[in-house]
């Protein structure tokens, strides 16, 4: 065992004939002076550090070759140098259609550790990396993680050396594999790398606990949530590195948004030498500001402070909205006792030719977006999304269903890892206050007995680690009386009328049904929609779409939408709704509708740059600012001359303009923002269209040559380098 622990890397899997530190190109052995630096800028701390990890590290894809010589020449030759984030899939993966790179990636840097950290605690937090994680510290194997989106850390204290260069080897692996969640790559991509960023975390030797699941250490819990009052709990775990007890003080306080101290709690605590310990305080709020959503997204502060003798051992700043969620069958949703709205659309975190390799610029194109469709909920699908995006939903006001990825397929050998992941989740994100479910599967059937279990097993989890929270688990069949319904707080269902099953009116029974069958069973509507290839378009129209055909009509996802939505606006048995989804994202096992690798359900492009009929829907129906939009723009060589002109406008009643000529006024459509002009006659050749209502106008053009019949509609031929639409 000791002659495995030797080689470089240790794990048994990898061949390791010498110690191939000595292989290591010289470059790679320069001093990384910037890092060396900021260490050196520390040595007077007294406070936890976090130091950014991400530059200069290099990068090999491929498995390590079993021949010596081939093995040999594997570690010294043809590596890259990178930044984090990175994915080597950031390409392959959106369009090559089943043929995307799926396995093993090495990733190495150097760094020294000055002799002013010798009694420091040094630990590296990995935010995420696809998806399976082997650690290698100096020749010794560090440990494993498994799961490709959660964060994860290691104490790498005992492996360093002070004053000297030290390495760090990462191989990360994203092959789907039956005992890590999701098991396949089928509904999403498993994007390899170190997808998100890694950083230092610096502390004392007794310090809050940086080893609990990568969480804070900190968990904030909220009760008797009332305009009047709100009692605020803060649990703390603690880590003694020496082997003596030591008196520390904990100081907790409250701080509100201007700075202002609200309420403080300092208390002595014997920290012994052995385990990690915890310790609880209670504070109240008189009158408290409460986090009111969108409207008023007020966030207070708390930190949490450790002291020795009147040294600041660490400290740490957490978020604080207090809120109360509360969801009442066949009802509503409400925040701090008042029905709110839930608006709600999904997001997948990958972008067209970046992956998930996403810097929080990305992050906050696409929360602009979602707070411009006027959304007010989101399904974080189907996994644990960045803590930078959870974050960024507590500043905006934005309620947020995060979820593991236990989706799509039961293998019966994930069990515990789907624990894993949900434990992680949970404690990662217990503080932020937007969350207001745990997902704990999706689409997930045979065999039932078994997915039954484990989904109960993981709702005892989630109530245990987090009681204040409801819990989810989401159905594709859409029958409550479902095996493997009903063993969550909220039952969701995905249905997709018209697209993948019976007719788009079939919606509307379906709701009746289950109003009337189950009228106090929590249900939302998690997924719903069509899918939209930009360069199909049709007014031939029917109430149900083949979609195992390659012609996906704008014009029918837009049918979709509006009548779907016309319907859940009625029915407040839907407590909540996420149109699926928000942009096109990968599916490199698909190849459907023209484009390989490409689920199209998106309201907007891969590429963020084309916003679809459907996102103006939303936007109408949905967001305060002025809308007013002509659909069917993309529909610009027209198929009838005697057409129908939809028009969406928040501001009242459209005036519609043919060529200069006003038309009579429209009917009233699903909702209150929907207009339709019927028997509008279009001249030959190019027709002009102009829709008014006050100082708003919107524009179009569209031609009309030889009236076509149904299914003879061009179809324009659409690839992946069409900017991902």
């Amino acid at each position: 065992m000791e002659s495995e622990r030797s080689c470089w890397p240790a794990a048994k899997s990898i061949n390791c004939p010498v110690n191939l530190i000595h292989f290591i190109p010289v470059v790679m052995k320069v001093l990384v002076t910037s890092l060396i630096l900021v260490f050196l800028l520390q040595t007077g701390a007294t406070a936890r550090e976090i130091i950014p990890f991400n530059k200069n590290w290099s990068f090999k894809k491929g498995a390590i070759p079993t021949d010596p010589v081939k093995s040999q020449n594997f570690w010294t030759n043809g590596w890259e140098t990178v930044e984090l984030p990175h994915t080597w899939n950031a390409k392959d993966m959106q369009v090559n259609y089943n043929k995307f790179y799926a396995g093993d990636g090495f990733y190495r840097k150097t760094f020294t550790v000055p002799d002013s950290l010798k009694n420091k605690r040094i630990y590296i937090r990995f935010e995420g990396v696809g998806q399976v994680t082997d650690l290698y510290v100096n020749n010794i194997y560090a440990g494993n993680h498994k799961g490709g989106y959660s964060a994860f850390t290691f104490d790498l204290t005992p492996m360093l050396k002070s004053g000297q260069e030290n390495e760090i080897l990462v191989k990360a692996n994203n092959a789907a594999r039956p005992d890590v969640i999701p098991v396949n790559h089928s509904l999403f991509g498993i994007y390899g790398g170190i997808y998100r960023p890694v950083s230092l975390i610096i502390t004392e030797d007794a310090h809050i606990a940086v080893e609990d699941y990568a969480s804070p250490g900190v968990y904030i819990t909220q009760h008797h949530v009332s305009a009047q009052k709100a009692d605020i709990g803060i649990k703390v775990k603690l880590r003694n590195h020496r082997s003596i007890n030591r008196q520390i003080e904990i100081e907790t306080a409250i701080y509100n948004r201007e700075g202002q101290l609200q309420r403080r709690n300092v208390q002595t605590h014997t920290l012994f030498p052995q385990g990690m310990q915890t310790s609880q305080t209670q504070l109240s709020l008189s009158r408290p500001h409460l986090w009111q959503g969108r409207k008023d997204p007020y966030l207070y502060k708390v930190v949490v402070s450790l002291r020795e003798n009147g040294r600041l051992l660490d400290r740490q700043v957490q978020p604080l909205g207090i809120r109360k969620y509360e969801i009442i069958a066949g009802k509503g949703f409400f925040l701090n006792g008042q029905k709110y709205p839930m608006y709600g659309v999904c997001r997948h975190q990958d972008w067209w030719e970046l992956g998930s390799a996403l810097h929080n610029e990305q992050h906050d194109f696409d929360l602009a977006t979602i707070m411009d469709i006027g959304a007010t909920t989101v399904r974080f699908a189907h996994y644990q999304q960045s803590d930078y995006i959870y974050s960024k939903c507590d500043s905006l006001g934005l309620i947020i269903w995060a979820e593991i990825p236990f989706v799509n397929a039961v293998t019966t050998q994930e069990k515990e890892n789907a624990k894993e992941q949900l434990r992680e989740l949970i404690r990662q994100s217990f503080n932020h206050p937007s969350i207001y479910v745990w997902g704990l599967h999706n689409e997930v059937y045979s065999p039932e007995n078994y997915t039954v279990n484990l989904t109960r097993e993981l709702h005892d989890l989630a109530k245990t680690e987090d009681p204040g929270r409801y819990t989810a688990s989401v159905n594709g069949y859409g029958r409550m009386e479902h095996p493997v319904n009903l063993q969550a707080d909220i039952q969701g269902m995905n249905r997709y009328f018209g697209w993948y099953e019976k007719k788009i009116q079939d919606m509307i029974p379906w709701v009746e049904g289950l109003e009337q069958n189950y009228p106090e069973c929590k249900l939302m509507l998690t997924e719903y929609g069509a899918d939209a290839n930009l360069a199909h378009q049709t007014e031939y129209l029917g109430e149900s779409l083949n979609w195992t055909k390659e012609f996906y009509p704008e014009t029918f996802q837009t049918k979709t939408l509006e009548y779907h939505w016309g319907v859940i606006s009625k029915h407040p048995y839907i407590i909540a709704s996420y149109v699926w989804n928000t942009f096109d994202f990968a599916v490199p096992m698909w190849k459907r509708g023209g484009v390989p690798a490409r689920n199209m359900k998106g309201l907007v492009t891969f590429d963020r740059k084309i916003k679809k009929d459907g996102y103006f829907w939303y936007k109408a129906n949905w967001s305060e600012d002025p809308v007013l939009y002509i659909t069917q723009r993309r529909l610009k060589q027209r198929e009838k001359q005697e057409t129908v002109v939809t028009v969406y406008s928040n501001r009242g009643i459209p005036h519609l303009y043919l060529n200069g000529q006003e038309l009579p006024a429209p009917k009233k459509g699903y909702t209150d923002v929907h207009y339709i002009f019927e028997g509008v006659l279009l001249q030959k050749g190019i027709n002009h269209l102009k829709a008014t209502v006050g100082d708003l106008s919107d524009s179009i053009e569209w031609v009309f040559g030889q009236e076509r019949k149904a299914g003879e509609a061009e179809t324009l031929n659409n690839n992946a380098e069409h900017h991902g639409f």
